[in-house]
């Protein structure tokens, strides 16, 4: 998977010299927490919402709302942005950039061509998005973890099982850490009809050093979602 593939390319940008009350301004209007500064056509920083916070003075300070509008509204984007952000390339896999975002401790990559022009924006919400794609989950709720042998073909018989069964596979994530020497955890997604699932079962199990760490059907009928208080 690409960066490029998921990275938001329409943005809204703000220059240097725009103003911190403005730059909050429009934040707040367009329900977004950061935003690529440009200076002459070229990024020069990002500021976000937590950047604003900080630079704006507290409730509690001795500045009265007159004179914070003041202040505000001379404070310039370049004095508050973070300079030299974290850039990446749009050929880049989103792998990759999950694991700068992870590294770097934050939320969003500002992606750039070759000539350094600032093509796009990188979000957390866009890796969300690649990865509940590449594992196949909104098209196949069933799902089995295995332990098997690191071993060439190890992987065939099961796939050869589940073709057996008329299932229909989805993804297939490995990890060598999670299971014991010599041995790979596999989490395989499928697309199956139930009443195949009784002897499919019995069959991996029956595979010689194979063990069936979780099988699990995930219920997308009735997801978690925010309550209102």
């Amino acid at each position: 998977m690409l960066i490029k593939d998921w990275m938001a390319t329409t943005m809204l940008t703000v220059d240097a010299n725009t103003s911190v009350m403005r730059a909050s301004r429009v934040m707040k209007e367009n329900n977004i927490r950061r935003l690529p500064v440009l200076s002459h056509g070229k990024l020069v920083g990002v500021v976000t919402d937590r950047d604003l916070k900080e630079a704006s003075p507290s409730s509690t300070s001795d500045v009265d709302i007159h004179e914070m509008y003041y202040l505000l509204s001379e404070m310039k984007i370049s004095d508050v942005m973070t300079k030299n952000p974290v850039c990446m390339q749009a050929d880049d896999t989103l792998e990759k950039a999950a694991l700068v975002m992870l590294k770097e401790k934050i939320s969003g990559i500002m992606v750039l061509d070759s000539d350094g022009a600032l093509v796009g924006l990188l979000s957390e919400t866009d890796i969300l998005h690649g990865f509940i794609h590449a594992t196949g989950i909104q098209d196949g709720a069933h799902q089995y973890v295995i332990d098997m042998p690191d071993a060439p073909g190890s992987v065939t018989k099961v796939i050869d099982l589940l073709r057996k069964h008329d299932a229909r596979m989805l993804s297939i994530l490995t990890s060598f850490e999670d299971s014991a020497p010599s041995m790979k955890r596999v989490a395989i997604r499928i697309s199956i009809d139930e009443a195949q699932l009784v002897d499919l079962d019995k069959e991996i199990e029956a595979l010689e050093s194979y063990s069936v760490v979780y099988y699990g059907k995930d219920d997308l009928t009735n997801l978690p979602s925010k309550r209102n208080s």
